[in-house]
């Protein structure tokens, strides 16, 4: 009798493991909504934060929120290329918190600290680089200017914000997801405030945007530092004794990261050439485009939570040596994120007509062009919802399990190969892109949205077979 407790007690141990009388094992969907809640308030700040920058941006110009569409995307995609280190934090520090070893756990935020003190020269470089990154797309000059404006300080203060995704990596991996949402919601009120500061009481402009975000993430970075270094954190995870640099073990979380930052940074390579597009229709296109994104992120980033909490489910599961029940959890994980994605898609475009105008500065002579525009392409928007649930949550499910690479590469192959080429095919028309190699509809903003129904639809279907397959239980991982 004393040896069956024990059993089903380890059984019940494994995360989100409900055993009933019968000594059957089901997922507890409450332990999931329990971890999976605070993430997906994490996720509802980060939209606040966004939305925010929005409306700031908004109440400077039409001119000045296409030109934040139009780098919007790269400013993210240049990020995740350059602190793939810390895109492995949550991996290893679920990883190892379900195999009990709380100081390797600590031991990959130090990594990724390193990691990110080693890239910034680099994002440095590339925040200096802006005007010759976008003079290739033909963007009007005026919106180049300001898009520009906004690129140095975002990409200058790149570092903060891959020092801050890591060390909330490794709060999300050991299962403490509300120590994340504090440090969010600091960042997002810090954000409020500064961009009122820095936009019209410094008068910066579209710059003040940037630098009220970047402050804003050192400022969250300190919080999350002070936090990790802690005596509760200290006695288990040992997080003041883990500093040193390991050159092996950067190199190995280098290798795990990297294709973790690449399998987003090549979706959103091709999102955000899809959104330069936009804006080379005009401002009115580039402008609805970029509210319209913003608002989606409604809908994204609450499947971002949920897909987080299948990141920590599914490591901490392959930690403590059950595979089958990673699978299982992450199912259920992926299937929430596509049905709540989904829903609130759909409320989004009924509440359109309302939510647009609240980010459109009234007497601005282009405000009408662009909320008709957005108007439309908010129901093609609302279209993927469910399908962009199947692609975060496989992905990060995947991610959980280490496995990065066939998954990067899988969607980069769509998204360069396929989703670039539709997009300019199905937005433009002939001679008003960049090339005429093939058939040019020329249905503007909605062709371009169009063509992303499709991609994402391809996306989600393509990674959810991958987790399906099973191939990444044959991953090691030392």
């Amino acid at each position: 009798m004393n040896q069956q407790r024990e059993s089903r007690s380890a059984a019940a141990a494994l995360p989100a493991r409900r055993i009933d009388a019968h000594g059957r094992a089901h997922v507890d969907m409450r332990a999931v909504l329990a971890l999976a809640l605070p993430l997906v308030a994490n996720s509802a700040v980060q939209v606040v934060l966004n939305l925010t920058d929005v409306w700031f941006i908004g109440r400077i110009s039409t001119e000045a929120l296409a030109a934040v569409g139009a780098v919007h995307w790269l400013v993210i995609v240049a990020g995740l290329l350059l602190s793939g280190v810390g895109m492995a934090v949550q991996t290893l520090a679920a990883q190892a918190h379900g195999a009990r070893r709380y100081v390797r756990a600590a031991q990959a935020v130090w990594t990724a600290m390193w990691g990110v003190l080693f890239t910034t020269p680099l994002f440095l470089a590339v925040a200096f680089s802006g005007s010759l990154i976008l003079a290739p797309f033909g963007v009007d000059p005026q919106i180049q200017r300001l898009a520009v404006e906004y690129w140095f300080p975002r990409l200058a203060g790149g570092p903060f914000g891959a020092a801050v995704w890591a060390m909330l990596g490794f709060f999300n991996g050991i299962g403490r997801p509300r120590i994340s949402l504090t440090v969010s919601a600091v960042i997002a009120l810090s954000n409020a405030v500064l961009n009122e500061i820095f936009i019209f009481r410094l008068d910066l402009g579209v710059a003040g945007a940037a630098w009220a975000t970047t402050t804003a993430q050192a400022i969250g970075l300190a919080l999350a530092f002070a936090i990790f270094l802690r005596a509760p954190v200290r006695r288990v995870y040992r997080s003041h004794l883990t500093w040193r640099l390991h050159g092996g073990r950067l190199w190995r979380q280098v290798r795990l990261g990297v294709p973790m930052g690449l399998l987003y940074a090549g979706d959103l390579i091709g999102i955000s050439i899809f959104q330069i597009m936009q804006v080379r229709l005009g401002a009115a296109d580039g402008a609805a485009t970029q509210l319209v994104m913003m608002l989606t992120s409604l809908a994204y980033m609450p499947g971002m939570g949920i897909a987080l909490a299948g990141t920590t489910l599914v490591g901490q599961s392959i930690g403590a040596g059950d595979r089958r029940w990673a699978m299982r959890v992450g199912n259920h994980v992926i299937a929430l994120a596509a049905v709540v994605m989904g829903g609130i898609g759909l409320l989004l475009a009924l509440a359109g007509p309302w939510l647009l105008p609240v980010f459109l500065a009234a007497d601005d002579a282009q405000g009408a062009a662009a909320l008709a525009v957005g108007t439309r392409i908010l129901w093609l928007a609302a279209a993927y919802q469910f399908f962009d649930g199947l692609n975060l949550g496989s992905g990060l499910c995947l991610r959980g399990a280490g496995d990065a690479t066939v998954p990067a590469v899988l969607v980069l192959v769509l998204s360069w190969a396929f989703f670039v080429p539709l997009a300019h095919s199905l937005t433009f028309a002939p001679g008003q892109g960049w090339f005429d190699i093939l058939p040019q509809a020329g249905w503007g903003a909605v062709g371009g949205w169009t063509a992303v129904v499709v991609y994402v639809l391809l996306v989600g279907i393509t990674l959810f077979l991958r987790w399906r397959s099973g191939a990444w239980q044959r991953i090691t991982r030392g």
